[in-house]
């Protein structure tokens, strides 16, 4: 096939990659073919690739929308120094930039140019690239788009406009996150319902999973962080203020700790990012502001030391571990504060009613996955509509947690959402178990109903989190507007034909998580990998960019191994495309001979 003949020859000779990820190549096809394609794949599986491949085997211009500048700016960097003419127009830079990149676009030399949003939908901008030939439109973060996103942005909602400003063209949008009710809406807004998509698997298998009851919050980071001595981490806190004193602390527990958030100056992120990106065994503390885009292959762990926003933005940040495929953790702390936290940030958020409820019935999920006696790894991919076996490593597989046959508490349950029409939430259902006299319940006649008054021996925080652990367990499943009805896998649970445990409420100090098991094979000589590691550092300094766009720490770590002693050898290196070994060849081949070559 020509189309593949092309792509393979791109990918090596540009990418310096020998072969395609998993589903890369398939996405690749249907864009050639001229097919719209909707993109979900895990973090670190390659998205970029998906547009860029195609964008150059197409020619003429493409457009790539990306609601970061950051991103878009280590994007085009990293495709410049690959040999590929990329740009970006955006408000970091100054005008005299812009315009010159404007000058390439217009003459036919940018392959891709990288805009926010807001500044690609603007009438002037639109006209002006009505004129260029546009051979392909990739949405990066397309979840934005979806109101029932975990990051829903307005500017993100005038590019459903695309497809009629557009109409030869083949959009691909491309997320991590996107549960199926996101991926309908996405379908919906951008493609108009008619696009192929395409869901590679969620599963990290790699990352241990675990979920700890917060008791002293400080004292289980540090436990936790000092029995992964030596190794790259990210820790994840909610607000500025914590992520720099958990960074401070950390510090003066002698742990090499930087703090990252969006209300730091850039100069003192970019030296934060820079450092963790060079540096060996560098903890990065930080908030959401921190991470997309982030191509680190070996970090270790990612810890939450407080709830995230949901089951996808939780997702979303653990996939920033173990991208090497070597052993890694998520680990989380989790408490009654959290949930209450969570709940006033979406009272207090400007959004219709009707996302709030959405946001509710999300959070509802990720308490019921922190509080579940099943296993986790089950938890998470069902949220994302993949079946799984027990996975052996989360810590619900490992450490036998106490937990209790349910099948009679949920009997309970179920009576009250079939008598009240399957059309309540929890809140609505724990009332009429209780045998509360409320408005509603009165309203509603839910006060005569059979199953009134049936659980009011337990209290009302046992009953939610029975019904957070149903829901997450796949026997209730909520609507749109959070009602819960029985699944049919509740219904099997009915008959008997499936068994459900649940952990009880009350929580236990347990122990955090064992040291991740380490991968014994070496890469070559460690001196000589920090000498690759100083070098990048110099030259990506002197370029006034990140250093993994020079080379990524998996081509370093290969190029230590291999050793290559001239310009053939280096170029087999995993990711030295022609242009990184023309620039970078002599240079890295030096480091290598001053450590004794082969």
């Amino acid at each position: 096939m020509p189309n593949t003949t092309a792509m393979r020859r791109v990918l090596k000779d540009v990418f310096g990659f020998e072969d395609f990820r998993p589903g890369q190549e398939s996405v690749m096809t249907h864009l050639l073919a001229g097919r719209p394609v909707l993109a979900v794949m895990p973090t670190g599986a390659g998205k970029s690739l998906c547009y860029q491949v195609p964008a150059l085997v197409l020619g003429g211009l493409t457009i790539v929308v990306s609601p970061l500048v950051a991103l878009m700016q280590d994007q085009v960097a990293a495709l410049r120094l690959a040999g590929v003419a990329a740009d970006t127009i955006n408000s970091s830079i100054d005008r005299d930039g812009n315009v010159a990149a404007w000058r390439r676009v217009m003459a036919g030399e940018t392959r891709l140019l990288y805009l926010a949003p807001e500044r690609l939908m603007t009438a002037r901008m639109l006209e002006a690239l009505g004129r260029r030939d546009v051979r392909l439109v990739a949405v990066d973060e397309a979840h934005c788009i979806s109101q029932w996103g975990p990051a829903f942005r307005r500017e993100y909602e005038d590019l459903s406009r695309l497809r009629d400003i557009f109409p030869q063209v083949p959009i691909i949008a491309l997320t991590a996150t996107a549960d199926e009710a996101t991926r309908t809406d996405i379908a919906a807004r951008l493609f108009g319902g008619g696009v192929e998509t395409l869901v590679l698997g969620f599963d990290r298998p790699n990352i241990k999973l675990s979920v700890t009851a917060r008791s002293d919050g400080r004292r289980q980071l540090l436990d936790f962080v000092q029995r992964h001595a030596g190794r790259s981490g990210i820790v994840y806190c909610l607000s500025r203020k914590k992520t720099e004193e958990t960074a401070e602390f950390l510090g003066r527990s002698g742990v090499r700790a930087l703090a990252y958030h969006a209300g730091m100056a850039k100069e003192a992120r970019d030296a934060n990012q820079n450092s963790f990106m060079t540096e060996a065994g560098v903890v990065m503390v930080a908030t959401i502001a921190f991470g997309m885009g982030i191509d680190k292959p070996d970090v270790a762990y990612v810890f939450h030391t407080d709830l995230p926003g949901s089951l996808e933005a939780y997702y979303q940040e653990i996939g920033r571990a173990g991208r090497d495929g070597r052993a890694a953790e998520a680990h989380m702390l989790f408490g009654a504060g959290d949930i209450r936290m969570r709940r006033m940030f979406i009272d207090d958020e400007d959004a219709p009613e009707e996302h709030k409820r959405r946001s509710r019935a999300r959070l509802e999920t990720l308490v019921g996955y922190c509080e579940t006696a099943q296993c986790r790894r089950q938890i998470l991919l069902s949220y994302f509509g993949e079946d799984a076996a027990p996975c052996g490593n989360c810590d619900n597989c490992l450490d036998q947690a106490p937990r209790s046959d349910g099948a009679a508490e949920a009997a309970i349950v179920f009576a009250a959402v079939a008598e009240s029409g399957a059309r309540f939430g929890g809140a609505h259902i724990v009332d009429i178990l209780r045998g509360a006299r409320t408005q509603k319940i009165l309203e509603r006649g839910h006060d005569r109903l059979a199953s009134f008054g049936g659980g009011a021996a337990r209290k009302k925080e046992e009953w939610q989190s029975l019904i957070r652990q149903l829901v997450a367990g796949g026997f209730l499943t909520p609507d749109d507007h959070g009602g819960l009805a029985i699944s049919e896998q509740g219904r099997a649970l009915g008959r008997g034909e499936t068994a459900f445990t649940y952990r009880p409420l009350e929580p236990r100090a347990r122990s955090g998580p064992g040291p991740a098991s380490q991968d014994a094979a070496k890469a070559g000589d460690p001196a000589l990998l920090a000498a690759l590691k100083a070098e990048r550092l110099r030259l990506a300094r002197e370029r006034q960019v990140p250093a993994f766009v020079i080379f990524s720490d998996r081509t370093l770590i290969d190029m230590a191994a291999r050793r290559p002693g001239d310009l053939d050898g280096f170029a087999e290196v995993h990711g030295v495309g022609a242009a990184k070994r023309k620039d970078f060849g002599e240079i890295f081949l030096r480091v290598i001979a001053a450590h004794g070559g082969k």
